[in-house]
């Protein structure tokens, strides 16, 4: 083979690579879904699991602390769960990683604005990211079946994550809506999936773990402090 020709397919090369890993992403997300997908219920089919918890997971709060929108669709859909027996109890995981950042607490007063009994909320401070909320869900929380809520294109990989860490899982999407940047989600997602693939291989302990905190147990974990 010349120079020429060599030359040709070195320059090539990094583009073949990167349209063989675009196709290995774009198989692994379609398979993660089908692989999840029987697990998502409408709240009529959740109603009445008697789950261990109903997880909310995190997504953000205004600068006035107040739950985003995508939040607020996540806490409604929670708490109507709650109301229709999907759970006695309900699980807010989120980022509270910083003193002036409190997504986790927001929830919390949500929960108990619309009437939710303060016995009935647990807070989990240091859900920093899905593969987190799963892993402290079972070991701090000592949950064993979960309802998770968030948006349905978050729900097959929080639903994966759970399965992988040996949760058994359902899902109810929070309510469909229209939301600003949602292409920018669906593509952070994609990557996001893949990275969850292996970290549901390997399974590092999350960020901070703690003593537990039994769903089931006196001591509530509403007053949990942050991590430090």
């Amino acid at each position: 083979m010349s120079m020429k020709n060599t030359g040709g397919l070195l320059w090539k090369l990094p583009f073949l690579l990167l349209i063989l890993g675009t196709a290995g992403l774009l198989g692994l997300n379609a398979w993660m879904k089908a692989r999840v997908r029987e697990r998502i219920l409408t709240p009529e089919e959740a109603a009445g699991l008697r789950a261990d918890c109903i997880l909310v997971l995190g997504a953000g709060v205004r600068p006035d602390g107040s739950p985003s929108v995508l939040l607020e669709d996540r806490l409604s859909r929670g708490i109507d769960l709650y109301r229709l027996g999907a759970s006695e109890r309900l699980l807010m995981s989120g980022d509270h990683g910083q003193a002036d950042y409190n997504e986790v607490g927001a929830m919390g007063d949500y929960a108990l604005d619309q009437g939710v009994p303060s016995q009935a909320v647990f807070l989990d401070h240091a859900g920093f990211s899905t593969y987190e909320s799963m892993y402290r869900a079972r070991e701090v929380f000592q949950a064993r079946r979960v309802v998770i809520v968030t948006q349905e294109y978050h729900l097959y990989r929080a639903l994966y994550d759970a399965q992988q860490l040996g949760l058994e899982a359902w899902g109810v999407p929070a309510a469909p809506r229209e939301y600003q940047n949602q292409g920018w989600r669906d593509l952070r997602e994609v990557l996001a999936r893949g990275k969850d693939f292996l970290w549901t291989w390997l399974k590092p302990e999350p960020t901070v773990l703690g003593e537990p905190v039994p769903l089931s147990g006196d001591e509530h974990a509403a007053g949990e402090e942050a991590p430090a």
